[in-house]
């Protein structure tokens, strides 16, 4: 009856523990991912989403500034050099986003690509010529180039830093 006693003893220690083995090996295997980075090092941590982004820039008017991190896709990239990207922040509204001094660009191919940007979030009012130099960039029609005659609120962000998941 000892012998049973202990038998039993030793059977649970011995499934306790695997079992809590299994468990923590399944929690240290997550997923890599891995990023191209543009700019400035930054890390992905504490990015926000984009429509946490979105309430941050509601809350804005002309001339206040942000520094802030977040992530999105991009939605589209300048065609001739790669100078400004544009991020959704949900399904109607975007942040232009630039590049800090101009001093790095994004590949001409990474549209629809998950990025993470750190750096200035702001409210600007942007220029016709601005407006239509960014049209005439993103490769738009001269016929769609004259259509833009008002000048235009944007959430705009100037990153120092980007990541790019590949």
């Amino acid at each position: 009856m000892k012998n049973l006693i202990k038998f039993c003893a030793i059977a649970v220690l011995v499934f306790t523990s695997c079992k809590k083995a299994n468990t923590e090996k399944e929690t240290v295997q997550q997923e890599i991912v891995e990023f191209d980075s543009f700019g400035d090092k930054i890390t992905g941590d504490a990015a926000m989403t984009s429509g946490e982004m979105m309430a941050k820039f509601n809350n804005m008017k002309v001339g206040d500034t942000l520094k802030i991190k977040f992530a999105s896709n991009i939605k589209e990239v300048c065609t001739k050099k790669g100078c400004w990207m544009k991020l959704p922040l949900n399904d109607t509204e975007e942040a232009m986003v630039t590049f800090k001094d101009y001093g790095f660009f994004m590949p001409l191919d990474a549209k629809d690509r998950e990025v993470i940007v750190e750096g200035k979030a702001f409210m600007k009012e942007t220029s016709v010529a601005e407006l239509q130099h960014y049209a005439e960039d993103a490769g738009k029609t001269r016929e769609e180039i004259a259509k833009i005659t008002i000048p235009k609120k944007e959430f705009s962000f100037e990153a120092n830093g980007v990541l790019m998941k590949k």
